[in-house]
């Protein structure tokens, strides 16, 4: 297994190999650090060696130079190249509170990627393994995708799989949506997602929230989040089969998320991440 990285020589280099790095403790996995620059200079021999230095111990890391116009161009390619099943980059924050605000490369890849990818924080530096995954289920087409891989990704780490489903109570007719109804569409979805998780993985080792607010933003902040969390979304039904495109729901998921995330395509089939 293989994770590509993005690097750049600042903070959201870093960045991503350090959530690449708690990615792929205990998995095996091999980082690939790829600096993609218009053309070489003689300067990168140092920049080599100051992005293998931020990768811990314990972990196989490689580092490669690519001359692309296009720094997203150039890591789907080499994840392609690689058969990598994640593509890890920085992602830039806003405030005092650690969200994130997409920038361009990070958006590139979210509209395009055909392997799921990983998005850092401004100023991720955990070097513990992960303690818990938190899976975003909906009830639109491609949840499927989503719960397969992080079920398999739990089920490998040995942690708890949290299943979270969102309701937006400004969106609901009271009336036929009552969250404690165990007819409402919404709880019949998570007991559905609870049933299929709970038997590939041991009775303890899944939970589900039905996590509600007068927003999505709101809904997020009110479920409580650890330090070494994970957070796995799906993409948007508009997306192209094997491709990644960031839904309206996962981008304000995304602002209101303290924690990182990893997007995965519509109907990803791989072993995972």
């Amino acid at each position: 297994m293989k994770y590509v990285v993005g690097y750049r020589p600042d903070e959201r280099g870093a960045d991503a190999v350090a959530l690449a790095a708690v990615i792929a403790k205990t998995q095996g996995a091999g980082l690939h650090l790829v600096n993609v620059v218009h053309e070489r200079t003689e300067a990168d021999a140092h920049v080599e060696k100051a992005a293998l230095a931020l990768v811990p111990d314990g972990i196989a890391a490689s580092y490669s130079t690519l001359a692309a116009e296009s720094f997203v161009r150039g890591l789907i390619e080499t994840a392609r190249e690689e058969n990598a099943t994640l593509i890890v980059v920085g992602a830039a924050s806003n405030g005092l509170f650690k969200r994130f605000t997409v920038g361009s490369v990070a958006n590139g890849l979210l509209h395009a990627s055909p392997v799921p990818v990983a998005l850092a924080p401004r100023g991720y530096n955990r070097r513990d393994p992960l303690t818990r995954l938190t899976v975003m289920t909906g009830v639109r087409e491609g949840w499927q995708a989503v719960l397969d891989v992080g079920t398999t990704a739990a089920g490998r780490r040995h942690v708890p799989l949290r299943l979270v489903s969102l309701v937006e109570i400004d969106q609901l007719d009271q009336k036929e949506f009552e969250l404690d109804n165990a007819l409402s569409p919404a709880r019949q979805h998570v007991n559905t997602v609870l049933a299929e998780a709970a038997a590939r993985l041991p009775d303890n080792k899944v939970t589900v929230t039905l996590a509600h607010g007068r927003n999505t933003e709101e809904a997020v902040d009110g479920i409580g989040w650890k330090s070494g969390e994970l957070v796995v979304v799906g993409s948007s039904r508009l997306a192209e089969n094997h491709k990644i495109f960031l839904g309206s729901t996962a981008s304000k998921i995304l602002r209101a998320l303290p924690v990182p995330m990893v997007v995965v395509p519509r109907d990803f089939v791989a072993p995972g991440i």
